[in-house]
């Protein structure tokens, strides 16, 4: 017979104690900013070996390659997601607010009152345009929206600053989307008009100044603009470039409607019994639109030396070229096709045929 005594606890040795993990703030960004980053640096790239494609277009086409590539895809969708979609966002709207260093109120006063006019009707012909027919295609109010928007002020830039009007979520994919898909529309446009533009001149009988201000209110991006109208010589890219940039002013008091037609539209229910929806409100007159006016009045004041906005323009571009590529990885071809892909592609010709028409007939309105 074994006999078993009394047990006696042997206390096991005390464990050293667990290092608690310190989170970073913002390290959850970093891989998306990081490809973002790279990104950048390969538009450059493009840029550098050909000229003729700006940097901002490379962007967001080497954006929307990245989220294709079977290597790069998963990072794309995954970890780099917040990083990416953080630099859509916030990058955009910097960028944003240093564009108001382009211009100033001297510009916008010496083109004279009538082509300011003719500026203002080729932008309400085409936003108001766009959105009649992307609503006869059977698109979604904002999808139109943002397509009209872009083709009607100043391309990526303005799908960005209206974007951001809608009070959409942060997290809000399907917003996204419809965001990258309207951006690589208006860029793939944009692109063919540098090419297109030029072969029109002769045909269409445009001296230098005509054409300058045909490619100016008809053409969206900045860079694409420049790219369009150096082809006719430096009194057209002039021209070009200051009919741009009174299409650029209008994006605060446009961005301003926006933002003030959403908030009415998402007021509380008339039926008292119906039960309150708690939705995201755009604010009224957005921040970065602001910033973008103070930084009109700064270049207005003449304080700025010339170092200086130069500065300022490289930074743009490299803010708007983060946010364009971070944009590009969001657009997925397969879903867009299967989401009205061809319907919005086929929206996107005819806005540029409208823009491209309405800025035609304001050219020799006003010739």
């Amino acid at each position: 017979m074994v006999l078993i005594g009394p047990s006696r606890r042997t206390s096991a040795p005390r464990s050293a104690p667990r290092a608690t993990a310190v989170a970073v703030p913002g390290a959850h960004l970093a891989p998306g900013l990081a490809l973002a980053a790279a990104g950048v640096a390969a538009a450059y790239g493009v840029h550098a070996l050909v000229p003729a494609v700006p940097t901002l277009t490379a962007a967001v086409v080497l954006g929307v390659v990245a989220a294709h590539l079977p290597g790069a895809a998963p990072l794309v969708r995954g970890v780099g997601r917040p990083g990416l979609s953080m630099a859509g966002k916030r990058l955009m709207r910097l960028g944003i607010v240093l564009l108001g260093l382009k211009l100033s109120l001297g510009d916008v006063v010496g083109l004279g009152w009538q082509a300011l006019l003719m500026v203002a009707g080729v932008v309400l012909i085409t936003f108001f345009g766009t959105q009649w027919l992307g609503r006869r295609l059977g698109l979604s109010d904002d999808r139109s929206l943002l397509v009209a928007t872009g083709y009607a002020i100043c391309g990526a830039s303005a799908i960005g600053a209206v974007s951001g009007a809608l009070g959409k979520d942060a997290d809000d994919e399907q917003h996204e989307a419809e965001v990258a898909s309207s951006i690589a529309l208006v860029t793939l446009c944009g692109t063919l008009a540098i090419a297109v533009l030029p072969l029109l001149r002769g045909p269409l009988g445009l001296d230098p100044t005509e054409f300058g201000r045909w490619v100016g209110a008809g053409v969206h991006d900045v860079g694409q603009v420049v790219a369009t109208a150096q082809t006719a010589g430096p009194q057209a890219l002039t021209e070009a470039v200051l009919v741009k940039l009174i299409r650029v002013a209008m994006l605060a008091p446009l961005v301003a409607g926006v933002a003030l037609a959403r908030r009415r539209s998402r007021q509380a229910p008339t039926d008292p019994a119906a039960p309150s929806e708690k939705t995201a409100r755009p604010a009224l007159f957005p921040l970065f639109v602001a910033g973008f006016l103070a930084m009109v009045a700064l270049r207005t004041t003449g304080l700025l030396g010339t170092a200086t906005l130069n500065a300022a323009d490289s930074a743009q571009e490299l803010l708007l070229a983060a946010a364009l590529f971070g944009l590009g990885t969001a657009v997925h071809l397969p879903t867009l096709s299967r989401s009205g892909g061809a319907r919005t592609a086929l929206l996107g010709l005819a806005s540029w045929i409208l823009v491209a028409g309405a800025a035609y007939g304001g050219v020799l309105l006003t010739g």
